[in-house]
Protein backbone atom coordinates (compact mmCIF):
# COMPACT_ATOMS: atom_id res chain seq x y z
CA UNK A 1 0.00 0.00 0.00
CA UNK A 2 1.23 3.47 -0.85
CA UNK A 3 -0.13 6.96 -1.14
CA UNK A 4 0.19 10.27 -2.94
CA UNK A 5 -0.60 13.83 -1.93
CA UNK A 6 -1.73 16.46 -4.42
CA UNK A 7 -2.16 19.76 -2.63
CA UNK A 8 -4.67 19.23 0.19
CA UNK A 9 -5.78 15.82 -1.16
CA UNK A 10 -4.23 12.53 -0.16
CA UNK A 11 -4.92 9.30 -2.03
CA UNK A 12 -4.38 5.76 -0.77
CA UNK A 13 -3.35 3.28 -3.45
CA UNK A 14 -3.20 -0.52 -3.10
CA UNK A 15 -1.04 -2.47 -5.55
CA UNK A 16 0.08 -6.12 -5.67
CA UNK A 17 3.47 -6.56 -3.99
CA UNK A 18 4.40 -9.13 -6.65
CA UNK A 19 3.93 -8.16 -10.33
CA UNK A 20 1.07 -9.66 -12.32
CA UNK A 21 3.38 -10.96 -15.05
CA UNK A 22 0.90 -13.06 -17.01
CA UNK A 23 -2.04 -10.68 -17.04
CA UNK A 24 -2.93 -8.38 -19.92
CA UNK A 25 -5.91 -6.08 -20.50
CA UNK A 26 -6.39 -5.09 -24.14
CA UNK A 27 -8.64 -2.39 -25.56
CA UNK A 28 -10.37 -3.56 -28.75
CA UNK A 29 -12.59 -0.46 -29.11
CA UNK A 30 -16.00 -2.14 -28.81
CA UNK A 31 -14.97 -4.49 -26.01
CA UNK A 32 -12.08 -5.33 -23.67
CA UNK A 33 -10.10 -8.56 -23.50
CA UNK A 34 -8.40 -9.78 -20.32
CA UNK A 35 -5.87 -12.59 -20.86
CA UNK A 36 -4.75 -14.29 -17.64
CA UNK A 37 -2.88 -17.30 -16.38
CA UNK A 38 -4.05 -19.07 -13.22
CA UNK A 39 -2.06 -16.88 -10.85
CA UNK A 40 -3.18 -13.67 -12.56
CA UNK A 41 -6.85 -14.66 -12.58
CA UNK A 42 -6.76 -15.75 -8.94
CA UNK A 43 -5.07 -12.60 -7.70
CA UNK A 44 -7.25 -10.26 -9.75
CA UNK A 45 -10.33 -12.04 -8.40
CA UNK A 46 -9.04 -11.46 -4.88
CA UNK A 47 -8.28 -7.80 -5.56
CA UNK A 48 -11.73 -7.42 -7.15
CA UNK A 49 -13.17 -8.67 -3.86
CA UNK A 50 -10.86 -6.36 -1.92
CA UNK A 51 -12.32 -3.42 -3.87
CA UNK A 52 -15.69 -4.21 -2.27
CA UNK A 53 -14.13 -3.83 1.20
CA UNK A 54 -11.91 -0.79 0.55
CA UNK A 55 -14.16 2.13 -0.46
CA UNK A 56 -11.47 4.73 0.37
CA UNK A 57 -8.70 3.18 -1.75
CA UNK A 58 -7.69 3.06 -5.39
CA UNK A 59 -6.68 -0.50 -6.29
CA UNK A 60 -4.07 -0.29 -9.04
CA UNK A 61 -3.16 -3.31 -11.18
CA UNK A 62 -0.14 -2.39 -13.35
CA UNK A 63 -0.35 -4.49 -16.53
CA UNK A 64 0.19 -2.24 -19.52
CA UNK A 65 3.88 -3.11 -19.98
CA UNK A 66 3.27 -6.88 -19.96
CA UNK A 67 3.69 -8.92 -23.10
CA UNK A 68 0.46 -10.36 -24.51
CA UNK A 69 -0.04 -14.13 -24.66
CA UNK A 70 1.36 -16.01 -27.64
CA UNK A 71 -0.61 -15.26 -30.78
CA UNK A 72 -2.20 -12.02 -29.53
CA UNK A 73 -0.48 -8.97 -31.03
CA UNK A 74 -3.14 -6.32 -31.65
CA UNK A 75 -4.81 -3.79 -29.41
CA UNK A 76 -3.82 -1.18 -26.86
CA UNK A 77 -2.64 -2.57 -23.51
CA UNK A 78 -4.00 -0.94 -20.35
CA UNK A 79 -3.49 -0.78 -16.61
CA UNK A 80 -6.55 -1.28 -14.40
CA UNK A 81 -7.82 0.71 -11.41
CA UNK A 82 -10.73 -0.53 -9.29
CA UNK A 83 -12.56 1.95 -7.08
CA UNK A 84 -15.77 2.41 -5.13
CA UNK A 85 -18.12 5.00 -6.63
CA UNK A 86 -18.28 6.96 -3.36
CA UNK A 87 -14.59 7.88 -3.70
CA UNK A 88 -15.48 10.22 -6.59
CA UNK A 89 -11.90 10.24 -7.86
CA UNK A 90 -11.38 12.09 -11.17
CA UNK A 91 -9.40 9.88 -13.61
CA UNK A 92 -7.89 13.04 -15.08
CA UNK A 93 -5.77 13.24 -11.90
CA UNK A 94 -4.46 9.71 -12.19
CA UNK A 95 -1.28 10.36 -14.18
CA UNK A 96 -0.18 12.90 -11.57
CA UNK A 97 -1.06 10.55 -8.69
CA UNK A 98 0.74 7.63 -10.38
CA UNK A 99 3.85 9.74 -10.81
CA UNK A 100 3.95 10.53 -7.07
CA UNK A 101 3.66 6.95 -5.84
CA UNK A 102 6.54 5.56 -3.84
CA UNK A 103 7.44 1.93 -3.07
CA UNK A 104 4.84 1.82 -0.29
CA UNK A 105 4.80 -0.52 2.67
CA UNK A 106 3.91 -4.22 2.53
CA UNK A 107 0.63 -5.36 4.05
CA UNK A 108 -0.83 -8.85 4.13
CA UNK A 109 -4.39 -9.35 2.97
CA UNK A 110 -6.25 -12.69 2.86
CA UNK A 111 -7.65 -13.11 -0.65
CA UNK A 112 -10.19 -15.76 -1.70
CA UNK A 113 -8.83 -18.83 -3.45
CA UNK A 114 -9.88 -20.26 -6.79
CA UNK A 115 -13.06 -22.26 -6.34
CA UNK A 116 -13.62 -20.76 -2.85
CA UNK A 117 -15.08 -17.33 -3.59
CA UNK A 118 -16.98 -15.16 -1.16
CA UNK A 119 -18.83 -13.62 -4.07
CA UNK A 120 -22.55 -13.16 -3.41
CA UNK A 121 -24.82 -14.82 -6.03
CA UNK A 122 -26.50 -12.16 -8.10
CA UNK A 123 -30.28 -11.69 -8.08
CA UNK A 124 -30.56 -11.76 -11.86
CA UNK A 125 -34.16 -10.57 -11.95
CA UNK A 126 -33.40 -7.56 -9.74
CA UNK A 127 -30.35 -6.73 -11.85
CA UNK A 128 -32.56 -5.86 -14.80
CA UNK A 129 -34.86 -3.55 -12.86
CA UNK A 130 -34.73 0.09 -13.91
CA UNK A 131 -33.99 1.03 -10.29
CA UNK A 132 -30.79 -1.05 -10.18
CA UNK A 133 -27.87 1.27 -9.33
CA UNK A 134 -25.28 -1.44 -8.60
CA UNK A 135 -23.58 -1.11 -11.97
CA UNK A 136 -20.05 -0.74 -13.26
CA UNK A 137 -19.02 2.43 -15.04
CA UNK A 138 -15.78 2.83 -16.95
CA UNK A 139 -13.46 5.70 -17.80
CA UNK A 140 -10.25 5.54 -19.81
CA UNK A 141 -7.38 7.89 -19.00
CA UNK A 142 -3.55 7.77 -19.07
CA UNK A 143 -3.49 4.22 -20.48
CA UNK A 144 -5.63 3.05 -17.57
CA UNK A 145 -9.13 1.61 -17.40
CA UNK A 146 -11.08 2.76 -14.34
CA UNK A 147 -13.76 0.34 -13.14
CA UNK A 148 -16.07 2.17 -10.73
CA UNK A 149 -18.87 0.42 -8.90
CA UNK A 150 -20.55 -0.39 -5.61
CA UNK A 151 -19.36 -2.92 -3.04
CA UNK A 152 -22.19 -5.19 -4.14
CA UNK A 153 -21.29 -5.28 -7.82
CA UNK A 154 -17.62 -5.96 -7.04
CA UNK A 155 -18.63 -8.84 -4.71
CA UNK A 156 -21.00 -10.35 -7.23
CA UNK A 157 -18.48 -10.38 -10.10
CA UNK A 158 -15.22 -11.38 -8.35
CA UNK A 159 -16.14 -15.02 -8.91
CA UNK A 160 -15.76 -14.64 -12.68
CA UNK A 161 -11.99 -14.35 -12.30
CA UNK A 162 -11.83 -17.08 -9.66
CA UNK A 163 -13.74 -19.40 -12.00
CA UNK A 164 -11.16 -18.76 -14.72
CA UNK A 165 -8.38 -19.57 -12.22
CA UNK A 166 -10.14 -22.71 -11.00
CA UNK A 167 -11.45 -24.14 -14.27
CA UNK A 168 -9.08 -22.83 -16.95
CA UNK A 169 -6.02 -25.04 -16.26
CA UNK A 170 -8.09 -28.24 -16.22
CA UNK A 171 -9.94 -27.33 -19.42
CA UNK A 172 -6.82 -27.08 -21.58
CA UNK A 173 -5.50 -30.70 -21.29
CA UNK A 174 -9.01 -32.13 -21.65
CA UNK A 175 -9.78 -30.17 -24.82
CA UNK A 176 -6.56 -30.17 -26.89
CA UNK A 177 -8.42 -29.24 -30.08
CA UNK A 178 -10.37 -26.42 -28.44
CA UNK A 179 -8.11 -25.27 -25.63
CA UNK A 180 -10.02 -22.11 -24.90
CA UNK A 181 -11.67 -21.33 -21.57
CA UNK A 182 -13.31 -17.96 -21.12
CA UNK A 183 -16.00 -16.08 -19.23
CA UNK A 184 -17.57 -12.74 -20.07
CA UNK A 185 -18.69 -9.77 -18.04
CA UNK A 186 -21.57 -9.34 -20.49
CA UNK A 187 -24.02 -6.50 -21.05
CA UNK A 188 -26.97 -8.91 -20.75
CA UNK A 189 -25.97 -9.85 -17.19
CA UNK A 190 -27.15 -6.55 -15.70
CA UNK A 191 -23.78 -5.54 -14.23
CA UNK A 192 -22.74 -2.91 -16.77
CA UNK A 193 -23.91 0.67 -16.88
CA UNK A 194 -21.72 3.01 -18.91
CA UNK A 195 -19.21 0.25 -19.50
CA UNK A 196 -18.00 -2.11 -22.21
CA UNK A 197 -18.06 -5.88 -22.02
CA UNK A 198 -14.94 -7.69 -20.79
CA UNK A 199 -13.95 -11.06 -22.25
CA UNK A 200 -11.85 -12.93 -19.65
CA UNK A 201 -9.73 -15.74 -21.12
CA UNK A 202 -7.40 -18.27 -19.51
CA UNK A 203 -4.04 -18.55 -21.30
CA UNK A 204 -1.11 -20.87 -20.62
CA UNK A 205 1.16 -19.84 -23.52
CA UNK A 206 3.02 -16.56 -22.93
CA UNK A 207 5.96 -14.61 -24.27
CA UNK A 208 8.85 -14.58 -21.83
CA UNK A 209 9.60 -10.93 -21.03
CA UNK A 210 7.84 -7.60 -20.54
CA UNK A 211 7.98 -4.48 -22.69
CA UNK A 212 9.96 -1.41 -21.82
CA UNK A 213 8.09 1.00 -19.54
CA UNK A 214 6.05 3.62 -21.35
CA UNK A 215 5.38 7.04 -19.83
Amino acid sequence: MTGARLGPDEFRVIRPARPLRHAVLIDHDWHLDAYLDQDGAQRIGGLWMLASRSPRSLIHLPMRTNRPPAGETTGRRLDLVLMHHSLQFAPSRWKQVRGCLGPGRPQTVDLPQAGRTEAVPADHQARHHRENRDLFHQRLHAETLFMTGSAKVFRETAGLFLDVAGKGPGHVPLHPNAAHFCIELHSNDGFLGNAREIHIEYCDQWHRSGLEQRG
